[in-house]
């Protein structure tokens, strides 16, 4: 494994380490300042909607995730890289409540941006699990 493939599946793992503490500065350094999500059945977002939903959620009665990504492939052409995955998020309403758990496959690019490896674009097909609706 390349140490750029290495790097970008660290990146990963942070992600998921960051979302389950809720550190949302942490999660949005993670990303490149012009970042876009591709989400079925919603208009694409930006870093400064991404930002405004996580910190929303941060605070009051939110709910709590969890997740699990595997990463499929890794491919890496000089300074752009993509990767595939198969994704498990899981959101507990607070106090308790029925698990709403959503999952299905990503393609997202990363940037080498600063000398670091950033999320630049995603493409998220979660959907609900037939065992949480």
């Amino acid at each position: 494994m390349s140490p750029d493939e290495q790097q970008i599946r660290q990146l990963i793992q942070d992600w998921m380490q960051a979302t389950r503490e809720g550190a949302t500065e942490r999660v949005l350094d993670f990303m490149t300042d012009d970042v876009v999500f591709l989400r079925a059945g919603h208009p694409p977002m930006d870093k400064a909607a991404f930002a405004a939903a996580a910190r929303a959620q941060a605070h009051g009665d939110a709910p709590r995730f969890d997740g699990r990504s595997e990463v499929q492939e890794v491919q890496v052409a000089g300074d752009w890289a993509w990767v595939r995955t198969w994704l498990q998020v899981d959101a507990t309403p607070p106090g308790g409540g029925t698990l709403q758990r959503r999952s299905g496959h990503t393609l997202s690019i990363f940037r080498r941006d600063a000398g670091r490896w950033r999320l630049a674009r995603d493409a998220n097909l979660l959907a609900p699990d037939a065992s949480s609706e």
